[in-house]
């Protein structure tokens, strides 16, 4: 047996990555394309992911991704990074290599200067993190909102996601930068948006289509999420600045709602129509990284953040 090096990955890995996840996870959880690694860790517009690789006899046989990303509070930006893809291929488990890599990209991370690590992982990851220093934050609260059992009857276009965002790209960046002014303003954490973002993140994503309204006034991402006997309408991205853009986005959300025929509409915050809120999605988690400890203190209060779904969803 070899000893295994934990390395950066380099552009040439990528094929003995795609081997190492397929054999790992498989292909249920989502695709593992060649397409998709690229999509996520070298277009991604916060920056290339920080990835390493556990190399054994001179073959890969585990693999630690994080995807960059951008938050802000106030006007200051937060770099951080989100832990997405992991695995060890199945023929070397047991031999520590999550760990090494997660500990060993830390260390990176902190000598480069960046500020925290999130993720939301599933409850059998879940205590490995937390025994690395992670530390949950809370449940998501995401609102749930009933629709009327007449909209649920239009399902003949439910199949079709349409991109109908008719600003210009200067509209649009207008339309961003009011929204990035707005929420630097509530002094709560919130994803840095832009308009490379949004392309990348619901135009271009090879993982998920979504539907796409938008105007100078608005921006509106979602998708259909089946469930066994009922349809969400999940609202991933929902940008504006002033009550213009909340009434159209709230008109957007209806028509969506007729278009696809939905039981229930998930958000981070939209309010119109009847329902409630509740903290009904995965455990958020971070990781401190360079953070001051009053920084820190006050980022494991999920009050102190400002999200959508699109921010914190795997992908």
């Amino acid at each position: 047996m070899g000893n295994i090096k934990i390395r950066e990955s380099e552009p040439g890995d990528i094929p003995q990555i795609i081997e190492v996840l397929r054999a790992s996870l498989g292909e249920t959880s989502s695709k593992k394309t060649e397409e998709v690694w690229r999509y996520k860790h070298v277009e991604n517009p916060f920056g290339k992911s920080l990835v390493l690789v556990a190399v054994e006899n001179d073959i890969i046989i585990g693999v630690r991704a994080f995807m960059r990303w951008k938050w802000q509070l106030g006007d200051r930006v937060l770099s951080s990074f989100r832990a997405v893809d992991t695995a060890t291929h199945p023929k070397h488990q047991g031999k520590g290599v999550f760990k090494k890599l997660t500990l060993n990209a830390i260390d990176l991370a902190k000598e480069q200067g960046d500020d925290f690590i999130f993720n939301t992982p599933n409850t059998q990851s879940l205590p490995g993190y937390l025994k690395m220093g992670w530390v949950e934050v809370d449940k998501l609260r995401v609102r749930i909102i009933l629709t009327k059992p007449l909209s649920w009857l239009n399902t003949k276009q439910s199949g079709t996601y349409k991109i109908l965002n008719k600003s210009s790209d200067s509209q649009l960046a207008e339309l961003i930068s009011k929204y990035n002014k707005l929420k630097s303003g509530e002094n709560k954490l919130f994803t840095l948006k832009s308009s490379e973002y949004l392309t990348w993140r619901y135009v271009n994503n090879p993982l998920q289509k979504y539907e796409v309204k938008g105007d100078e006034d608005f921006y509106l991402a979602g998708y259909i999420k089946k469930h066994k006997y009922f349809k969400e309408l999940r609202i991933t991205e929902h940008i504006y600045y002033n009550d213009s853009g909340l009434h159209k986005i709230n008109k957007a959300v209806k028509d969506f709602r007729k278009k696809f025929g939905v039981h229930i509409i998930s958000s981070s915050g939209l309010s119109s129509g009847l329902g409630f809120f509740g903290n009904f999605g995965p455990v958020l988690t971070m990781r401190n990284v360079n953070l001051d400890l009053n920084l820190n203190q006050e980022l494991l209060k999920l009050n102190n953040w400002s999200y959508t779904i699109g921010d914190l969803e795997l992908f």
